[in-house]
């Protein structure tokens, strides 16, 4: 992957939106974003999927997502402004691809919060108290949402601070993994156990990736806030490379330990499968890793919640969504109105979802948009954006492109069921964009 070498001023379009975040806030706000519920809580599904070596399918589904993130990294410092992947594909296809982008990604935000709304009343919680699900739920995005409207930077700094206890709490599975391997505890036979009774090897690493690929996902996020960051064409690649290298080298420490403590059986039982680890090594409380397992799924809300908002906020703005969603706070100049809507609708998925069925659901959808993106940074080589903008090989977007339909393939009818409902709803809508804006 190369740059141009003669860089100029990035662009910088009119926007209400403060330019707060610098190189590092960026890295952690996608590590933040990528390390989360994904790990902490589909574990156990992934091993299932796989036949036991969790490190396998995660280790393939990182390298599944660079390749679309390199094409992330070319269109945001070519077009460094809120609305993400529906700017770019407006711009290469028109306001119908456009809308319909821009749609799944929207849809894919609010019901992965939903997801970690609801994982974040689920067994880690338990841990200290027993609470409804749906009310907690509800409560838990209320609270975000006004940490979202306060500000970006008030945001982040929330965010700074979670993403060190994450990589914290992740470390110390791998290290609790290594004390029950020097006790000689640990099962080395499982980290090559791959395949189940339906599928050989290699149809189980696929099926266990599209499970592992959740705990990736949330790189994409972070085009929304090229507008809100300083210098984004130097910023943002070095920010999304070091971030997914970063937690891929994490996710392979954790999937690795889980592997050789617990027996794959009791992780697919467990909704808290890290629980295993800390419960097998002994010695360390349960409610520790328990807040450590809270910070993590509501960071991963908070800023997915964050993405969300800039998204409607961006598209409104693009007259793909209705006006009213770009209204900004006075003093705080957050979108409030977007806040307000993408929370309301998250809680009435997490209402009627499952965590399983909505992480899903989340990954149908996100296949739709990055299969678009990948499509859009071949089609937008012919507009030349000025110089000095990350440029990607276009082998790696065609890559990217085949990846999307590879892990479409592996998605369950019950997921294709639930998903297809509301890209055909986007579709309706993106016909009814389209035919206003040629009126």
């Amino acid at each position: 992957m190369t740059k141009t070498s003669t860089p100029e001023t990035p662009e910088a379009p009119a926007t209400p939106l403060k330019r707060a975040l610098t190189t590092p806030l960026l890295f952690l706000f996608i590590l933040g974003d990528v390390l989360g519920a994904g790990v902490y809580v589909l574990v156990g599904q992934v091993a299932g999927e796989s036949g036991g070596a969790v490190w396998v399918p995660l280790l393939a589904a990182l390298a599944l997502a660079l390749l679309t993130a390199g094409s992330y990294a070319e269109l945001a410092t070519k077009y460094p402004r809120a609305g993400g992947a529906a700017h770019y594909t407006r711009r290469a296809f028109g306001p119908f691809t456009g809308f319909l982008t821009g749609f799944c990604m929207l849809a894919a935000g609010i019901v992965s919060v939903a997801a970690l709304a609801r994982a974040f009343g689920g067994e880690y919680l338990t841990v200290f108290v027993s609470l409804p699900v749906a009310l907690v739920a509800v409560l838990f995005l209320a609270a975000l949402a006004l940490l979202n409207a306060r500000g970006i930077r008030e945001s982040m700094r929330v965010n700074v601070v979670a993403t060190l206890i994450e990589v914290g709490g992740l470390l110390l599975i791998a290290g609790l993994g290594l004390r029950i391997v020097l006790r000689g505890d640990g099962d080395f036979g499982a980290l090559t156990r791959l395949g189940t009774p339906e599928h050989g090897p290699l149809a189980a690493v696929l099926g266990g990736a599209v499970l592992a690929y959740y705990s990736f996902v949330g790189f994409e996020t972070s085009v929304n806030l090229a507008e809100e960051t300083r210098d984004p064409r130097r910023s943002y690649p070095r920010a999304l490379f070091g971030a997914l290298g970063a937690a891929g080298l994490v996710y392979g420490l954790v999937g690795v330990a889980a592997t050789v403590s617990v027996p794959t059986g009791r992780l697919v039982e467990s909704s808290g499968p890290l629980l295993e680890v800390v419960e097998a090594a002994g010695g360390l409380p349960e409610e520790l890793f328990g807040a450590v397992a809270l910070v993590a799924v509501a960071n991963g809300a908070l800023l997915t919640g964050i993405m969300s908002s800039r998204l409607a906020y961006g598209m409104a703005r693009d007259g793909l969504l209705p006006g009213f969603l770009t209204r900004v706070l006075p003093g705080r100049r957050t979108p409030w109105a977007a806040i307000a809507a993408t929370t309301g609708i998250a809680m009435l998925f997490a209402l009627t979802g499952d965590v399983a069925t909505l992480a899903s659901t989340l990954v149908l959808l996100l296949l739709v948009v990055f299969a678009a993106v990948n499509t859009a940074v071949l089609a937008l080589r012919r507009d030349g954006g000025g110089t000095g903008h990350f440029r990607v090989p276009a082998v790696f977007p065609v890559l990217g492109v085949a990846s999307c339909v590879l892990l479409a393939t592996r998605v369950e009818g019950a997921v294709w069921a639930r998903g297809l409902p509301l890209i055909g709803a986007g579709a309706l809508l993106a016909l009814v964009a389209a035919r206003r804006h040629r009126d």
